[in-house]
């Protein structure tokens, strides 16, 4: 395991107080001549400034070290105390949130689980807490942790290879898990690991290598993403067709733009009656949305649905529709069947 930063800061102060004791009682030993007890007693009242009776009259030499010795005890003294009180302070603050936030995991449920915090799992983040969307990031990094404890959302420290971590993270009763590890191997490892612990899981992998691809789908992956792959395609259209690329981000789908692209699943058709079409369901005129795409139960899309396309339970629409207007369809298309 890498030690992060604190933890070196801490092993630092401590290496740095033990040797100076060491240099302090070798020094008297072979300037006073004194024997190893009386040297590290000299040593430890010159570092604390305690100011005790010297073993005898220390010669010039003798007092010449003496006089470094406090001063660098003064230097060392200084931030080890800092050091180690930051790293006692970290640590029962860690161990403080981590007890109040697993009962919170315990009850959480349909959440997303972000495995690593870099910069794709940082922009995940970032387009979940647009859709106000529940997730629980794990990363290895205890300074991630610490920078991120105060934000509202959840964040464990630890390896999302391990069972025991991501069963921490309350996978059981995920919805979803994104890994976004940099190394293709530990994403791999995630995936065949978070599906053998929820085989209900929907898993969204990040991927560095096309040849990793067939493994990870092997895996139990639902959905492959290559950042390059995608950054690369979307600067190329940015030359060979800007205003399409430049309309298309006016169809947001970040959550966070007045109109968005969105889906909504249809489990209720309004008043029980069978053979219903987008038509007769009136979505355009009743709330302002616009349908521009429908998802049969049994996966068939259709772009740009006929009027008179029947509406099946367990559907689903793409529209395009303000944050009210996808409220309102809701409410239209997600009501109880007993209602």
């Amino acid at each position: 395991m890498v030690y992060s930063n604190s933890k070196t800061r801490f092993l630092l102060a401590i290496s740095l107080i033990c040797g100076l004791v060491v240099m302090g009682t070798i020094g008297y030993i072979v300037i006073e001549q004194a024997n190893v007890l009386d040297s590290l007693y000299m040593t430890i009242i010159t570092m604390s400034t305690v100011g005790y009776k010297e073993i005898h009259e220390l010669t010039n030499a003798g007092k010449i070290f003496t006089i470094i010795l406090i001063i660098m005890s003064i230097g060392i003294y200084a931030y080890s105390i800092t050091v180690i009180t930051s790293f006692m302070m970290e640590g029962e603050i860690s161990y403080f949130l981590l007890g109040y936030r697993s009962k919170i995991i315990r009850k959480m449920e349909n959440h997303v689980i972000i495995c690593g915090f870099g910069r794709n799992g940082q922009q995940v983040a970032k387009e979940l807490e647009a859709y106000n969307q529940s997730y629980i990031v794990i990363d290895q990094s205890h300074d991630t942790f610490m920078k991120n404890m105060t934000r509202k959302s959840i964040f464990l420290e630890g390896d999302a290879t391990r069972d025991e971590v991501l069963l921490k993270a309350n996978i059981i009763k995920a919805k979803a898990l994104i890994t976004t590890l940099p190394v293709d191997a530990d994403n791999l490892y995630v995936v065949l690991t978070a599906r053998s612990l929820n085989p209900k899981l929907f898993i969204i992998s990040r991927s560095s290598d096309e040849k990793t691809e067939a493994k990870l789908k092997f895996a139990g992956v639902n959905n492959i993403v290559m950042p390059e792959k995608v950054g690369g395609a979307h600067m190329a259209s940015l030359v060979t067709k800007p205003d399409v690329i430049e309309f298309l981000e006016h169809l947001s789908v970040h959550g966070d733009e007045p109109t968005n692209l969105e889906e909504v699943i249809c489990s209720y058709i309004p008043d029980n009656e069978p053979n219903k079409t987008i038509s007769d369901l009136e979505i355009r005129m009743k709330t302002g949305a616009n349908i521009i795409g429908y998802k049969t139960p049994d996966g068939k899309f259709i772009l740009n649905p006929d009027p008179d396309t029947q509406v099946i339970p367990g559907s689903k629409f793409f529209v395009l529709a303000t944050k009210e207007q996808v409220g309102k369809m809701k409410e239209m298309l997600q009501k109880p069947l007993s209602a």
